[in-house]
């Protein structure tokens, strides 16, 4: 029994009928012969004329028979061969006709010509141009993720390549450079976001990106032959558009992307960290950072342990290196909890963090170091205690510029550090070394400083240290009053040696009209 319906000879009688039509118009143009009342015309003539004519109406009767012949033997073998349902199946279906009216079996085949309907551009800059074919486009978007929610198909090779070509043609552009300015807390100042007038489109377009992604009946081994290297590296390229709802819809697309196809991870951690590279050491300009940062972040909480050497370099050689950009208040909070996942799976790496948030730390910029004190933070609930010893020196050095700051805000975070019970718990474990080095800054804060609270946290914590080690306490006392006699000591050296430069120069005797210097003792200068 043949699994192909009944065929049709509708379209191999039409070609036989042209056939025929054809050679009876090519014989009509052939001379006739002569009427017999003709009969002053020699016989040998008449005898010619008709052997002639008889030898030509013969050659187009067996050209006849010949082609059809062939004509037969070619229906016979593409009935054999190449069923009608076959055959049709190449042909395009109009774009225009509603799903509901073909069968099922032409509804792929519907689908195709409708994508390839919407793989047209349009120029969206002048509204008013082409506005009926822009609502053609939109309607048929509209129908295609309709179709893809409802009838959930499995599709062929040739759709998923309408698809990913229609996707490519409307979301694949270049975007024109444009100046951003940001302001200390690493903010824009251009707080109007910029729209792309073609989202009416562009959203009903990632919309079918994502339904397609999202099919069970999608095999990633087939599709991963559309969605490609050049693909992937078109779609991140994306990300540094302006418009904030096309970010949103990317970071739905390539979490989608990641998710299916493993094949790809690889290379898509290879790309982003080349665009962390660019943006850190080059431009220090890309709208999404805080985004790819976002995706990551789900993406590092799923790394197997032991961590590989290649997630390893993402951290400290691509992560680390976004507290540097002054902008990076933008994306603060993503990069934060990246570099906490990294901490939680593997404690080890928070020694080698933490030195490279010691090494990008800002001097001048107040608003960057209260972020980098709450980064700081959440590090050290995370750090163990022989980790903790590596870097407590260097760490509590820097932590005592900020509790010395004059921005109170900054002095009141530093502050707020030892009310962490963790952190607590370590600097009493190694009090000896950090005490000494933060105790002056906390005195002085606790005698004179202008802010009412960080005078009130600083005499907090003198009471607590003293509650805890009075010995340690009155040890650093001593030190202090030792440190502060001998820049007392060393500040009235200075006054003396300037006071004796002033009075040397004060009295040089004249000579005529060039002054001389007189020889006096050696003048020692120590600052």
């Amino acid at each position: 029994m043949s699994i192909f319906p009944p065929e049709t000879s509708g379209l191999l009688s039409a070609s036989n009928s042209t056939v025929s039509t054809m050679i009876k118009q090519f014989l009509a143009k052939i001379p006739r012969k002569s009427p017999k009342s003709n009969t002053t015309d020699t016989e040998g003539a008449n005898s010619s004329s008709n052997i002639t004519t008889d030898a030509g109406n013969n050659s187009f009767i067996n050209t006849y028979n010949a082609i059809s012949s062939r004509l037969n033997t070619v229906k016979q073998m593409s009935s054999s061969i190449f069923p009608t349902t076959i055959m049709s199946g190449g042909e395009m279906i109009d774009p225009h006709t509603p799903f509901k009216d073909v069968q099922s079996s032409d509804k792929l085949r519907l689908l195709i010509s409708k994508l390839n309907l919407c793989s047209k551009l349009y120029d969206f800059q002048n509204q008013d141009q082409d506005s009926t074919e822009k609502d053609i486009k939109r309607q048929t978007l509209l129908e295609i993720i309709d179709f893809l929610s409802s009838e959930s198909p499995k599709l062929s090779e040739p759709a998923m390549f309408a698809v990913c070509k229609m996707c490519g043609n409307n979301l694949f552009r270049d975007f024109l450079p444009k100046r951003l300015f940001y302001s200390p807390r690493g903010e824009k100042e251009d707080d109007e976001p910029s729209f792309d007038p073609a989202w009416s489109h562009l959203q009903l377009v990632y919309e079918i990106l994502l339904r397609f992604l999202s099919q069970t009946s999608v095999d990633p081994k087939i599709a991963k032959q559309y969605i490609n290297h050049s693909f992937i590296l078109r779609l991140l390229d994306l990300f540094d558009t302006e418009d904030p709802r096309e970010r949103v819809c990317l970071k739905s697309v390539l979490h989608r992307v990641y998710g299916k196809f493993m094949v790809h991870r690889p290379f898509i951690r290879m790309v982003v960290s080349n665009i962390i590279y660019r943006f850190v050491f080059e431009t220090e300009k890309h709208n999404g950072i805080a985004e790819l940062l976002e995706i990551f972040g789900s993406v590092i909480s799923g790394f197997a342990l032991p961590l590989k050497n290649e997630h390893k370099i993402f951290l400290l050689r691509a992560l680390v290196p976004l507290h540097k950009p002054r902008c990076v208040g933008v994306y603060h909070h993503q990069l934060t909890y990246c570099v906490v996942q990294f901490i939680e799976k593997e404690p080890k790496l928070s020694c080698a963090v933490i030195k490279g948030l010691l090494k990008y730390w800002p001097v001048t910029s107040s608003q960057k170091q209260l972020m980098f004190l709450s980064e700081l933070e959440e590090l050290l609930e995370k750090i163990h205690t022989d980790e903790f010893e590596k870097i407590m020196v260097p760490l509590f050095q820097r932590l005592n510029c900020c509790l010395r700051s004059t921005h109170f805000q900054v002095a009141e975070q530093a502050h707020f550090l030892w009310n962490n019970e963790h952190i607590l718990h370590l600097i009493m474990c190694n009090r000896h070394t950090i005490i000494s080095i933060v105790y002056l800054s906390i005195e002085q804060n606790s005698q004179n400083h202008w802010s009412r609270t960080v005078l009130n946290l600083a005499q907090n914590m003198m009471k607590m240290l003293s509650d805890v080690d009075q010995e340690l306490v009155l040890l650093c006392q001593g030190q202090s009053e030792e440190n502060k006699s001998k820049s007392t000591m060393v500040a009235e050296r200075r006054r003396l040696t300037w006071e004796r430069l002033e009075s040397i120069a004060s009295f040089q005797p004249v000579v005529g009209s060039v002054p001389v210097l007189e020889e006096t003792s050696a003048c020692v200068v120590s600052c």
